[in-house]
């Protein structure tokens, strides 16, 4: 290995899958390889979700493990989701397995924190879209609970993994601005706003920002994984959408971005958060990005809708079942793809394709019965919002886009990103899929001493080292008219 490089591990948590990465990163190298990968998923206990913390512990050791057996390990990052935190008592031990953001303990609990709080003082505050899920609307819903009285520290979940490791308390600062805590124009928490909800502030730790360092390896989990304990753990955009962001691999046009996976987060990147009443309507977010910037985007349902569908199926092949989906009618049944009923995991009485078909019928639009024809509208259905949102996101922004960026598995589906160039109307850029690892890595190289000291280097280092597909955009179905289906209470095409 150049001795100029560096070999780093990025822990990158995905909600139904996690993965261990090892990287070699230098001026002019950016090789990822898979080390360790693991199935992850809510767990549902008493009627209520919730991650097996402890389990994905496990899995990220048994990752350095490897990673550490195959050569040297000059440091490790971890990204995940968002929004979901441990408790931890005065004696920093966890009060409870943490709940998944898919639990319905939150349902109504918005409504409460607005007649406290206005709708727009929040937003002007926090400049955080309106989830359900926020970790506010968390916090609140937990209210007269044990775990909550007895809480001394809350940590999100890439912070209490790396106290894990390190033993160090603190909130990396890309994921405390999704929370609905942080003050968006400060970059710091707000405990006014967290007392006056009656959420105690005195649980949120010191903030961080990526490229800190959190600490080195405690003396036991050095032991465990074959290290020695000067190992550094580095505070990565440990939210994850954060990290694949850095490696966006923008240059000069000015451009959006789709990071899709199971969500798919459709934005840009603003030196500034954009705080105007139209954003607030629009329902826009404001989150921390690497380097004090600012992700400005719009949280889709994402290809969750495409895995469950497949997982209420069982057996189909994916592979088999897009090459239909693209030989079926375009643009028969499109839905809001981002409506609330899609949220929660499917079950035996309500599945995935039942819930999509009751959007339809009540919609007015064609029920779609195989399941070539649910594919094809939850594809469909996503191009429309992809569209929307680069539009309402550029618009509000007073940013024009000359072409769109997709990154992370959804960059894979090229049926999809055909779709979105023609929904969009722009060149679609694909790739790369693994970019949440990637940018998890890179800022790591960066803390170590790798030559790259912005994030145009960053970004020019993943053009060169990473083949990019480009779709061009294609004329023929008129996709004005299907937006106006699928967001029938909206006021038109937004130009």
């Amino acid at each position: 290995m150049n001795p100029h490089n560096r070999r780093v591990v990025a822990v990158d948590l995905g909600a139904t899958s996690g993965r261990v990465m090892v990287a070699e990163v230098g001026p002019d190298t950016l090789e990822l390889t898979e080390v360790h990968r693991f199935p992850n998923g809510a767990v549902e206990v008493g009627g209520s979700l919730h991650w097996d913390v402890l389990g994905l512990h496990r899995e990220i050791l048994t990752g350095v493990r490897a990673a550490a057996a195959a050569g040297p390990v000059h440091g490790i990052g971890i990204d995940s989701w968002a929004v979901d935190y441990g408790l931890l008592d005065e004696s920093q031990q966890l009060l409870g397995n943490p709940h998944s953001y898919r639990d319905s303990r939150t349902d109504g609990v918005a409504a409460q924190v607005l007649n406290k709080v206005d709708a727009t003082e929040l937003y002007e505050r926090t400049g955080v879209q309106q989830l359900p899920f926020n970790t506010i609307y968390q916090l609140v819903a937990a209210a007269g609970t044990p775990a909550l009285e007895q809480a001394a520290t809350l940590l999100l979940l890439p912070d209490l993994l790396g106290f894990w490791l390190t033993g160090e308390v603190g909130a990396e600062r890309t994921n405390a601005s999704t929370t609905g805590l942080y003050d968006v124009r400060a970059r710091t928490w707000a405990p006014d706003l967290a007392d006056r909800v009656g959420i105690p502030s005195a649980i949120l730790p010191p903030l961080r920002s990526a490229g800190d360092v959190v600490g080195t390896l405690l003396p036991d989990v050095a032991a465990e994984v074959g290290l020695t304990t000067g190992v550094p753990v580095v505070a990565v955009g440990s939210h994850d959408t954060a990290s694949a962001v850095v490696a966006v691999p923008a240059g000069d046009e000015p451009s959006a971005y789709i990071s899709s996976g199971t969500w798919s987060l459709v934005g840009l990147e603003l030196d500034e958060p954009v705080l105007t009443e139209a954003a607030r309507a629009a329902d826009f977010t404001n989150e921390g990005g690497v380097d004090g910037t600012v992700r400005f985007l719009k949280n889709v349902m994402g290809l969750w809708v495409l895995s469950e569908s497949l997982r209420a199926w069982g057996g189909v092949d994916l592979a088999g079942l897009l090459a239909e989906a693209e030989a079926a009618e375009p643009l028969r049944t499109v839905v809001d793809i981002n409506d609330v009923s899609l949220l929660p995991p499917g079950t035996a009485t309500s599945s995935m394709p039942t819930r999509l078909a009751a959007l339809a019928l009540a919609a007015g639009e064609p029920v779609p019965e195989t399941p070539a024809q649910v594919a094809r509208c939850i594809l469909d259905s996503l191009a429309l919002a992809y569209r929307r949102h680069v539009r309402e996101a550029a618009a509000l922004a007073g940013v024009p886009i000359q072409v769109v960026h997709v990154v992370g598995g959804g960059s894979r589906n090229a049926f999809l990103c055909r779709l979105t160039a023609d929904a969009c109307g722009l060149p679609v850029l694909a790739g790369p899929a693994e970019a949440s690892a990637l940018g998890n890595v890179l800022v790591q190289a960066r803390t170590l001493g790798v030559d790259l000291p912005d994030l145009a280097a960053m970004r020019a280092l993943v053009r060169s080292t990473h083949e990019l597909v480009r779709y061009e955009p294609r004329s023929g179905l008129d996709w004005d008219a299907a937006e106006s289906r699928a967001f029938p209470h909206h006021d038109g095409v937004i130009a």
